[in-house]
C-alpha cells in the first residue's frame, strides 16, 4: 500500500500548469491493479513460507524496481536529505504496517483486508483532530462518524467477536493513519522521490532482518511469484507517486478505490470468495466517507490558495509594486 503522506506539498485541489489529468488517472488505475495483484500473491505465499521470507522477498524486489526507475536520472541525490532520522522512523513504521497487512491477508479474504485498510485516512483525520488540534467542523465530524460506522459493518465485531485478521487490518489502518499525521510536515521539505527511495530502502532492510527468524528454499515457481509480487509492488508505488505528480490529488485519489474492485474480482476467481452484504455495504460507506474527507480537504486547500494570493496581491499594492504583464515583443 502506498504511503499517504508522500503526495507532495501541493494542496489537494491545487491545479498546476503541468497537470496531465488523464495520464495521472491512468497511472493511479494501473497502480491499484498492481497493488491488488501483489497483495494476492502475498496472501498465497504467506500460507506456504515463513512471514519474514515473504516480506523480505517483496520489499527487496520493490526496492530494485524503484531504484531502476529513479536512480538513472536522479542518482544518489534521491537520498539527499537533512532529516534522515525522520525517514528512518517513517520507514520502520511502514515496515510494521505492511507486516500487519500481510498477516491480515493470511487470516481473512483479500477484499476484506483491503476494505479495512481504506479506513486509514479516517484514523489520520481523527488523530489530527486530537493531536494537532485541527479544527473540527460539522462536515468533517459527520464524515468520520459515518466512515467508522462503515468499518464496524465490515469487521462485524459482534459476529464471532473481532477476528484475528480484522484486528491486524485495523492495527495497520491505525498505524498508517498515525504515520500520515506524524510525517505530514515532511512533504514541505522532501521531494516525492526522496520519500519513495528512503521508504523502500528502510523497509527492505527491516524486512530482510526478519529472515533471521526462519526461511525455506522456495521452488522455482514460488521464487518467481515472490519476485513478481515485489516488482508489481515497486511499479505500483512508482506509478502511484507519478500520478500525484501529474495531476491534483483530488482528481486522481478517488480512482485509488478501484483497488477494492480488483481485490473482489481476484478473491472470487482465485479463492472463490463471494463478497458478503456487510463487505459491500460497509466498504461502500468507508469509501464515501473517504471521498467526502478528500473533497473537504480539496475545498479547504483551494480556499487557502486563493486567500494567500489575495494576501500577496495586497502586499504588492501596499508596497507600491503593482505587478504588470510583461510587454509583448514584436518583430
Amino acid at each position: 500500500m502506498p504511503a499517504h503522506g508522500a503526495s507532495g506539498a501541493a494542496s489537494p485541489g491545487a491545479d498546476r500548469a503541468s497537470d496531465n489529468i488523464p495520464l495521472g488517472i491512468a497511472c493511479m488505475t494501473g497502480a491499484t491493479l498492481m497493488f491488488a495483484a501483489s497483495s494476492a500473491v502475498m496472501k498465497f505465499e504467506v500460507a506456504r513460507y515463513p512471514l519474514g521470507e515473504v516480506m523480505a522477498a517483496r520489499s527487496v524486489s520493490s526496492l530494485v524496481v524503484c531504484a531502476a526507475a529513479v536512480l538513472p536520472t536522479a542518482g544518489l541525490e534521491a537520498f539527499a536529505t537533512r532529516r534522515p532520522c525522520a525517514h528512518v522512523a517513517r520507514g520502520l513504521s511502514q515496515a510494521v504496517s505492511q507486516t500487519f497487512t500481510v498477516i491480515a491477508l493470511w487470516f481473512m479474504p483479500l477484499a476484506g483486508a483491503i476494505a479495512i485498510s481504506f479506513s486509514a485516512p479516517l484514523f489520520a483525520a481523527l488523530i489530527s483532530l486530537v493531536w494537532l488540534k485541527e479544527r473540527a467542523d460539522s462536515a468533517r465530524l459527520a464524515a468520520l462518524a459515518v466512515g467508522f460506522l462503515g468499518v464496524l459493518v465490515v469487521t462485524r465485531p459482534g459476529a464471532d467477536s473481532l477476528q484475528t485478521g480484522a484486528l491486524f487490518a485495523l492495527m495497520n489502518a491505525v498505524m498508517y493513519g498515525s504515520v500520515t499525521v506524524a510525517v505530514r510536515g515532511m512533504t514541505r521539505t522532501e521531494s516525492t522521490t526522496t520519500l519513495l527511495m528512503w521508504q523502500m530502502a528502510v523497509v527492505a532492510a527491516c524486512h530482510s532482518a526478519l529472515l533471521a527468524f526462519g526461511c525455506a528454499w522456495p521452488s522455482s515457481m514460488d521464487a518467481a511469484l515472490l519476485a513478481a509480487s515485489g516488482f508489481a509492488n515497486g511499479l505500483a508505488q512508482y506509478s502511484w507517486t507519478k500520478s500525484l505528480r501529474l495531476a491534483p490529488t483530488a482528481a486522481v485519489s478517488p480512482f485509488y478505490y478501484l483497488l477494492l474492485v480488483w481485490a473482489i474480482l481476484i478473491g472470487f476467481v482465485v479463492w472463490g470468495d463471494r463478497p458478503t452484504a456487510s463487505l459491500l455495504i460497509g466498504s461502500g460507506v468507508v469509501v464515501c466517507a473517504g471521498l467526502a474527507l478528500l473533497a473537504r480537504e480539496a475545498r479547504v486547500g483551494s480556499i487557502r490558495v486563493d486567500r494567500d494570493r489575495r494576501s500577496d496581491s495586497r502586499a504588492w499594492r501596499t508596497a507600491g509594486l503593482r505587478l504588470r504583464p510583461a510587454p509583448s515583443r514584436s518583430r
